[in-house]
């Protein structure tokens, strides 16, 4: 089997720590996306992925093959990468090698991740939830209209609620988009979810994010990140800080 129909990695990581909570993990990254947060860091792969460098799958699927015995799995990122028609193709393919394989998704694509659950083709989900699920603090968030996005986005984590499988939800934490009142909020929102991580917006070293007002941009601070960790664990007691 060649290439996957119309599938295209725009960046691999061979080998990362911190994408998979205690797991050795590679990294695959899908291009395009159908938000455009302003404080996205991987925003090339979202508005111009024409411009990156397209890894072959063959070159991915070999490495993994050779480093499977230590591997515990891949994470397969982007960019959206339910909005790849063949995503299911490339997570089996994943499986047949023995790799386990996390997705990282912003909930948009409710079936898909139904479909890839029913396979048992993915092992662990990963959801953003950008903001509170109202159309004007979600529009904010994620910089594109949220007024037919918040129906698949609350499918999804019904989905998540109702399955077996392993999963989180998370919000990255940014000053001027959230408060207190919000995490409490989007808490309450999935409240009996196995899992909420709240990762704090920071400027990536050599990154500037979509926006770049938002490069400016001081980072809350511990005691501000400990107030949203203990507002969310009301509702979530599983809530934890990334």
């Amino acid at each position: 089997m060649g290439d996957y129909l119309g599938m295209e990695i725009k960046g691999f990581v061979d080998l990362s720590l911190v994408d998979w909570d205690g797991k050795l993990a590679s990294v695959i990254f899908l291009p395009r996306c159908n938000f455009r947060c302003p404080y996205c860091h991987n925003y090339t792969l979202v508005l111009c992925p024409e411009k990156e460098k397209t890894i072959p799958f063959e070159r991915v699927e070999n490495y993994l093959k050779s480093k499977r015995d230590w591997l515990d799995g891949v994470c397969i990122t982007g960019g959206e990468p339910t909005l790849h028609s063949d995503l299911p193709e490339l997570c089996s393919r994943m499986k047949s090698i023995g790799l386990s394989v996390k997705l990282d998704t912003n909930g948009t694509r409710p079936q898909m991740v139904e479909g890839l659950i029913e396979e048992r083709i993915v092992d662990y989900i990963a959801v953003d939830i950008k903001a509170p699920l109202t159309a004007d603090k979600y529009s904010r968030a994620i910089g594109v209209d949220a007024k037919n996005v918040l129906r698949r986005v609350k499918e999804t984590v019904g989905v998540l609620l109702d399955s077996r499988i392993d999963y989180e939800f998370r919000t990255t934490v940014v000053p001027t988009l959230h408060d207190k009142e919000d995490i409490e909020e989007i808490s309450h929102n999935i409240k009996g979810c196995k899992k909420y991580v709240l990762q704090r917006f920071e400027v990536s070293v050599g990154k500037k994010p979509l926006d770049p007002a938002f490069s400016e941009l001081k980072p809350f601070a511990d005691n501000e990140i400990i107030s949203f960790f203990v507002a969310a664990r009301k509702y979530v007691p599983t809530t934890r800080i990334r």
